[in-house]
């Protein structure tokens, strides 16, 4: 039976701690699975819904990217993504009655946790200017009140459409058609605080800013390097790819300043042998500092350049551009800067070089580690650079594999969410539509918060996601939100950015994954992209949490019907009734979608996308060619006293959403406010395990931040390093703290201080 959400918000003074596990998943994960799901949605909805996650017939799982594959097990899913599931398919329900008990300033006090466990939103709310609570409104009433909005402003560019990486395929393409009809690119999306710095690097380099490898490449790979990446809590399913790679005889040398149960050892709970012994996974695991990837990956180039036969001579003489000058700022890597830089022994890197050179078929998988730092672009570069010299890219178990976060963050891409977008896309978009579109560049997600900090944006729209808990810099962030004229968020359950609103502000209740999704022109599904570039269809068949909720699509439609007018000849209408008229537009504006409906009706397991360098080993970038980079080595400098804090997950945590207050793998129960710090590093600082401890970050011209209450836990992490949950420590990262090119927040590189808590 499911139970009710809880009263009030836990205490989280006093969080439990034991020493790390060193294995994920297993018995304990699948106990934990089912009482998480019982409780949001009783024995026999667990049951009907979780069968169906990751079906050909069913729905795509609303957490991760990771793609399945063509035999699929009864139970395609892991523990965390069980849990997104049953957020969503919960029995809670959120109604009127409840914001009518909870104005807005309680909402403001209450937890991420707290707020998310209440339930589903059951119909469109809206706050008026000066009110104190949310009421009821029609959806006519809503639409109206975004249609004076925009209408309104002195310029279209005055308005942010954001996108939050579990909105559809059809609904991302709708919404950038949308905003570009209405007379903007600015098109914020959750990638700009995830893997822009990938798409960036990885378009400069190989031509495309997206992975090359295939679940069946990961399976016939030789070496599989995991660098910056936690798969046990993040990408759980990946775990059973690694372990069919070492199956057939792989390696994995992981990079991370945390060693992590995932990476140590799998249970996997398909298999009996699985549940209770499991496969040990990484054979070598270098634990590096903090952003000293670059210098790492710079010198073992430098080392298969010194190996006479390391180097793909034919391929790099066919394929590439750039050589020479790449491979003379490679051969100046120094082994005391990189020691210094990465915390290794050069008996570590020497290992870690005989297993590269003895690997035929090598991938690097990576994550936020890597993609979140000042120089994360330069960094990725220089892996693409280490994958080109031995010909690692365009053959099979070969190639770059960012692993993508949100389930279909990579899709909404490919439909036009991006503020910078490519002319030929333009180009076709408005060829089929008539409309002439924006040229300029918009704002992504950091010029945005800018823009609404400076009143150079008025209105705020974001389609998913939790704006105000994944962006940095909260204090400056929520000022800027409630600058705003309208904020409004198409939403499943509360959170924290339906607190901190603008002079008006409206939530849209819309429809979830796991629901049924019936139109006028009858039972729809609708589409996404995974994580390697795979496009499948994505089906509910749960009855919908409340008769007053629309899908996605829908709320696009009517907006733009409300905003436009009858001035579009846009058949919004037509798109909200049959979404399949939606992928036929698609069909004819994105190269790799032609005739999408008669290939997903074809193979309901979808199709891949084209992928250039993959596929044929042609590199569509600049020069024609594959780019070797040269770029300087660089890595964080830290001040004597001072510690390098990164930003990271719970077990029991989905990017914002916060299913419970755990981190069963490193040990810690019942809080988050805790800080991860090297037991050498807190005996210098003079902070005991235990003790209470402000963390206080400090920027270049500076500026403070600062994040009280935070318990000390001894922990083995890299030296120098220490490592927090967000969005709790978002508030200590300046919104100027960015990569370089690609504008990403800098939240795994964070200068803080530790100073002793003061009693309440």
């Amino acid at each position: 039976m499911a139970s009710k959400p809880p009263a009030g918000d836990p205490v989280q003074d006093a969080p439990q701690v034991a020493p790390p596990q060193h294995a994920a998943a297993g018995l304990s994960a699948v106990a934990h699975t089912l009482k998480i799901s019982q409780a949001q949605m009783g024995v026999r909805r667990t049951a009907q819904t979780l069968l169906k996650v990751n079906q050909k017939d069913g729905f795509d799982c609303p957490g991760c990217a990771w793609p399945e594959g063509d035999k699929r097990h009864v139970a395609e899913f892991c523990e965390n993504g069980a849990k997104a599931v049953a957020e969503e398919a919960t029995l809670r329900r959120v109604t009127p009655d409840f914001f009518a008990a909870h104005p807005v300033a309680d909402l403001a006090t209450r937890s991420g946790y707290w707020l998310g466990q209440q339930g589903r939103i059951t119909q469109p709310m809206y706050l008026s200017e000066g009110a104190e609570r949310y009421e009821a409104v029609t959806w006519e009433r809503a639409f109206a009140i975004i249609a004076e909005e925009l209408t309104a402003l002195s310029s279209p560019d005055e308005a942010l459409f954001y996108t939050s990486g579990r909105t559809s395929n059809e609904a991302a393409f709708l919404l950038q058609l949308f905003a570009r009809e209405f007379g903007t690119n600015n098109l914020p999306d959750c990638s700009n605080m995830c893997h822009e710095s990938s798409g960036s690097a990885l378009n400069e380099t190989i031509g495309i800013g997206k992975g090359s490898v295939s679940l069946e490449d990961l399976h016939q790979a030789d070496l599989i390097v995991v660098a910056g990446q936690n798969p046990g809590t993040n990408h759980p399913r990946m775990l059973s790819a690694l372990e069919k790679a070492k199956a057939s005889g792989a390696k994995i040398i992981s990079v991370n300043p945390l060693p992590e149960a995932g990476l140590e050892r799998f249970k996997n709970p398909q298999t009996p042998q699985g549940m209770f012994k499991g496969a040990a996974l990484t054979d070598l695991f270098l634990q590096i500092r903090i952003g000293g990837d670059q210098a790492l990956f710079r010198l073992l180039n430098k080392l298969i350049l010194r190996t006479e036969g390391a180097v793909d001579e034919e391929f790099v003489r066919e394929h590439t551009h750039g050589y020479e000058e790449f491979a003379a700022a490679a051969r100046d890597a120094d082994w005391d800067e990189t020691l210094a830089a990465t915390g290794l022994t050069r008996a570590e890197i020497e290992r870690a070089l005989e297993m590269v050179l003895a690997s035929e078929r090598t991938i690097v998988c990576w994550a936020m580690g890597l993609t979140q730092h000042k120089h994360s672009v330069p960094t990725i570069r220089e892996v693409v650079n280490f994958l080109l010299l031995r010909g690692n890219i365009g053959r099979p178990g070969a190639g770059v594999c960012p692993v993508r976060g949100h389930s279909n963050v990579q899709g909404d891409r490919t439909m036009g969410i991006f503020e910078r977008p490519a002319p030929a896309f333009l180009d076709a978009l408005d060829k089929e539509f008539g409309i002439v579109s924006p040229r300029h560049h918009g704002f992504d997600v950091v010029r945005s918060i800018q823009a609404l900090r400076d009143g150079e944006a008025k209105v705020f729209f974001a389609m998913g996601g939790n704006f105000v808990g994944a962006t940095p810099d909260t204090e400056v962030t929520e000022a800027a939100m409630r600058r705003a004229r309208l904020t409004v968020h198409v939403s499943t359950k509360l959170n924290r950015s339906h607190a901190v609103t603008g002079t008006r502000a409206l939530i849209l209740p819309t429809l979830g994954r796991t629901d049924k999704d019936v139109q006028s022109g009858g039972k729809q599904f609708v589409t996404v992209e995974d994580s390697m570039g795979l496009v499948h269809a994505s089906r509910g068949n749960l009855p919908p949490a409340s008769p007053h909720l629309l899908s996605e699509p829908a709320i696009v439609a009517r907006m733009a019907r409300a905003v436009l007018g009858a001035a579009s000849a846009t058949p919004w209408e037509e798109f909200e009734k049959d979404y399949a008229t939606i992928r036929d537009r698609i069909a004819r504006v994105v190269p790799g979608f032609e005739n999408f409906n008669a290939r997903l009706a074809a193979d309901p397991g979808g199709f891949a996308l084209p992928h250039a360098p993959r596929d044929e080993r042609r590199f569509p970038t600049a020069t024609g060619k594959a780019n070797f980079t040269a770029a300087p080595v660089e890595y964080p400098s830290v001040p004597e006293g001072r510690l390098l804090l990164q930003t990271l997950r719970s077990h029991d945590q989905y990017n914002t959403t916060i299913y419970g207050l755990d981190d069963r793998y490193r040990g810690i129960k019942g809080g988050r406010r805790v800080v991860l710090v090297h037991p050498d590093d807190a005996e210098a600082l003079g902070l005991a395990d235990g003790a209470y401890t402000d963390l206080v970050s400090e920027w270049k011209d500076g500026s403070e931040r600062r994040a009280p209450g935070f318990r000390v836990v001894h922990y083995p992490t890299a030296r120098g390093c220490a490592a927090a949950y967000y969005p709790e420590t978002n508030v200590l990262v300046p919104l100027e703290s960015t990569a370089d090119v690609s504008n990403t927040p800098a939240s795994k590189s964070v200068i803080v201080r530790l100073e002793q808590s003061q009693p309440a």
